[in-house]
């Protein structure tokens, strides 16, 4: 008799088990003046996150970050350019993995606004968009365009398959979705914005679609008929008006973007953003029944070549740094800074009846070890892969490379006035080996002479792309490397070998302990070193010039002498207890022998006349 209550006690576990762990059902509604969850008012304090910026380990400390500082929202991008580097194969894994980072949120207890706008901004190369859809330099991006229509079409076909089922119409915790981000800056056509809506309604996204806007730039950028946000506005009488101006005289108000922090552009100084004025600026919206996202909660670390880069008609080309800390209130290692404190105290204030804030996790710690020893370096110069030749000089898309570096080599008849036709987006110059100098398009830099140069020199451009522009007119105008031609005294050259270095990967190299390194020459510089314990700690480059650094085989961003970033992230995760190996690419200084490490970030420090 206990046996058969045993099995029958057992069979009535399993038939009503999953009905526990099947997720509540909810309704998430618009109404007049408020979001409505199961038809009662919802302000969403939202904090914006995106999963490519922060190491998926820490994902879920990061969302226990932001449920301590009283967020019940995490807003997120979705980058297209990670999750289709080949055109039609999909890479939802690993650091890609946006529906693990979604459900990882709702066990949180945490609902999400989620951002699969193929356009994004975000301080992100090419606004999101894949490198790819620039091979057809016909193609007209976030447009009508057919072609590019139908590699957006598929794109969001195959995110729906990840999404689709975690929004709260199927039980999950997406409450709305943005169908294109900020178009207002962009241009105005109607039909392009409808078309949105039709692709993300036929894709399986079945709730709530939302635009986002800046004040200015909404009459260009509403689709009618939908929920209209404001990004950048923070006096709540002026937001309510604008948004009842845009929904038939109705709510809910909700700023898709309000920032307490600002991102830094190398060359210039770091943003900072007072956490008293941020703090009071929260409470107004709040106290005004006012629904926030702000932009960015944690920001995390813009790893590889993924950072974008500004350019206006009044401005010229600004790439951005590869550190994402952004001022914001979980600074870059995803520690509580004074923001993070004061925005707290602010949001207890405003937390309905019986809730209270978790208490805050403890500050991870960081660690400066004793210095790298290099002692493996390898001259890129000497270990030239196959090249690619043509009359004229390629681009980087007409050469199927989508970052990194490209060598350009010819041979000159004769010195003069050098001159490169539309540089993307920084060059160094060498004859027969030797530096000349750097052109730089920041600096709108695209000439130099060359003297006593004898017939037959060889002529080798070193181009780095350095960021594709993410925001504004020059979006759809984004080839890199050289885009037009290379002339001396007007006379275009001809007769171009093209030598692709994408740095995927620094595995393809040969290190030696004996080779030359030639001063003025890029070159890879390898070391390891050995943990008994991993934790968080800041690689401090301001001994190198310009480059990158692999560790473990995780590209983990750039640096560059000019600044204001002069430190390089490590997060504890990527680090392993015993052996590890880090390898820095410079291409400005040689010589290096030793890798300094410390505990803390340095965002601020320029080195350069423009920056001060």
């Amino acid at each position: 008799m206990k046996r058969l209550l045993f099995i029958l006690g057992s069979l009535f576990c399993c038939i009503i088990t999953p009905c526990y762990s099947q997720q509540a059902h909810h309704t998430f509604t618009l109404g007049d003046s408020d979001f409505l969850l199961d038809g009662k008012p919802l302000q969403m304090i939202s904090g914006e996150m995106h999963c490519a910026r922060i190491p998926r380990e820490a994902w879920r400390d990061r969302m226990k970050m932001a449920k301590a500082m009283g967020l019940n929202t995490i807003g997120t991008y979705v980058f297209w350019n990670v999750h289709e580097e080949v055109p039609g194969t999909y890479d939802f894994s690993g650091n890609n993995d946006i529906a693990a980072f979604v459900k990882t949120a709702q066990e949180e207890g945490l609902w999400v606004v989620l951002r699969p706008s193929p356009y994004v901004c975000a301080e992100w190369e090419f606004g999101g968009y894949p490198w790819w859809l620039l091979k057809d330099p016909q193609m007209k991006v976030r447009s009508t365009d057919p072609k590019f229509v139908a590699a957006y079409t598929r794109y969001i076909n195959a995110l729906a398959k990840q999404l689709a089922p975690l929004q709260v119409t199927h039980g999950g915790n997406i409450l709305m979705v943005q169908v294109e981000n900020e178009y207002g800056s962009y241009s105005d056509d109607k039909n392009y914005l409808d078309l949105n809506r039709k692709i993300f309604r036929e894709a399986g996204f079945d709730g709530i679609l939302f635009t986002c806007d800046g004040a200015d730039q909404m009459p260009k950028g509403y689709l009618p008929g939908y929920l209209p946000a404001v990004n950048g506005l923070e006096d709540p009488a002026k937001v309510k008006a604008l948004i009842n101006q845009y929904h038939n005289g109705k709510g809910p108000y909700y700023v898709a973007e309000w920032y307490p922090g600002w991102f830094d552009d190398w060359g210039k100084k770091h943003a900072h953003v007072s956490a008293e004025q941020s703090a009071k600026t929260l409470d107004a919206l709040l106290s005004a029944g006012i629904s926030v996202n702000m932009y960015m909660f944690h920001g995390g670390t813009t790893r590889g070549f993924m950072n974008g880069a500004n350019m206006n008609a009044q401005n010229p080309y600004a790439p951005q740094v590869s550190s994402y800390d952004y001022d914001a209130p979980l600074d870059e290692a995803g520690n509580p800074t004074e923001k993070f404190f004061a925005f707290r105290n602010v949001i207890e204030k405003h937390l309905p009846k019986g809730q209270a804030i978790p208490d805050v996790p403890a500050k991870k710690p960081a660690v400066k070890i004793a210095d790298i020893p290099l002692d493996g370096f390898a001259n890129i110069f000497s270990q030239l892969p196959k090249p690619q030749q043509s009359a004229k000089p390629l681009s980087f898309e007409d050469l199927g490379q989508a970052y990194g570096f490209v060598l350009y080599r010819t041979t000159l008849s004769k010195g003069g006035l050098l001159k490169i036709r539309e540089l993307r987006d920084y060059a160094l110059v060498y004859v027969n080996g030797k530096y000349i100098t750097t052109l730089d398009r920041r600096l709108k830099q695209d000439l130099v002479a060359l003297s006593g140069i004898p017939s037959g020199a060889t002529l080798d451009l070193w181009v780095e792309n350095n960021g594709r522009i993410n925001y504004g007119p020059y979006l759809a105008d984004n080839r890199h490397g050289i885009t037009e031609s290379v002339s001396v005294d007007g006379q275009e050259i001809s007769g171009w070998k093209m030598y692709r270095f994408p740095f995927s990967t620094v595995n393809n190299f040969s290190f030696s302990r004996t080779a030359e390194q030639k001063d003025g020459q890029p070159g890879l510089y390898k070391g390891t070193f050995t943990l008994n314990q991993p934790a968080d700690m800041y690689l401090d480059m301001r001994d190198f010039g310009k480059g990158f650094v692999f560790l473990n085989g995780h590209n983990l961003g750039k640096y560059w002498q000019i600044g204001p970033q002069q430190t390089i992230y490590v997060p504890a995760s990527w680090l392993r207890k015993g052996k590890n190996e880090v390898i820095v690419f410079d291409e400005l200084k040689s010589g290096h022998t030793r890798l300094s490490t410390v505990d803390h970030a340095i965002l601020d420090q320029n080195n350069t006349p423009e920056s001060k």
